[in-house]
């Protein structure tokens, strides 16, 4: 849409769409729901958008869009932080998105074979995360670096994964050992003199 009632409308579809995503999943989503939830007629919602795939993919976009923002101000912070401090920061990273995008993990861990955008984010994220090292520990080995980067990425989804399946204290609880078990890999992969 290039006007600005074009623009909201969109949003206003996009936002619908995240909710029925979150509430039913993707496949048993459908754009007549989409519709109605964002009190638009279906008709409007062709009009922007084709598939269901096409609603899915551009609610995604707008979704790694704000993933970036995030992963990119870890980067602006991670020089000042203790390295403890930036292995809590990034245990919660994911967590906290995706509690407020409730959505995203119902469309980037769809069954199947990934899109090219899904698998664009996992490579980009890893690439992100690399980078918060590369910024925080600029006098580490690079390689070093680049090996350790996929491994974050892992206990990262693995703190989302512990939300999915505990709650309460228990979730709290595990939450902080996920927490101190990150700072303390970086802690001693990152400290000067450290083995490469």
């Amino acid at each position: 849409p290039r006007r600005a009632r074009g623009l909201l409308r969109v949003d206003a579809l996009l936002a619908a769409a995240a909710e029925v995503f979150a509430a039913k999943g993707f496949d048993a989503a459908t754009m007549t729901e989409i519709a109605a939830q964002s009190g638009s007629s279906i008709g409007s919602l062709y009009q922007f958008f084709r598939t269901k795939e096409a609603v899915a993919e551009a609610l995604l976009g707008t979704q790694v869009d704000a993933l970036w923002v995030r992963l990119d101000g870890l980067a602006e912070r991670a020089p000042a932080l203790a390295t403890p401090d930036l292995g809590r920061a990034l245990a919660s990273c994911l967590v906290d998105f995706r509690a407020d995008h409730p959505s995203f993990a119902t469309l980037v861990e769809r069954p199947g074979a990934p899109s090219p955008l899904v698998a664009g984010v996992r490579r980009k994220v890893r690439e992100r995360v690399e980078a918060i090292l590369v910024r925080h520990a600029p006098h580490a080995d690079r390689k070093a670096l680049h090996a350790m980067a996929p491994v974050v990425q892992q206990v990262m989804k693995s703190a989302v994964q512990l939300r999915a399946d505990l709650e309460g204290a228990d979730l709290k609880a595990a939450a902080r050992e996920l927490e101190t078990m990150l700072a303390g890999y970086l802690s001693a992969r990152l400290a000067p003199g450290a083995p490469r």
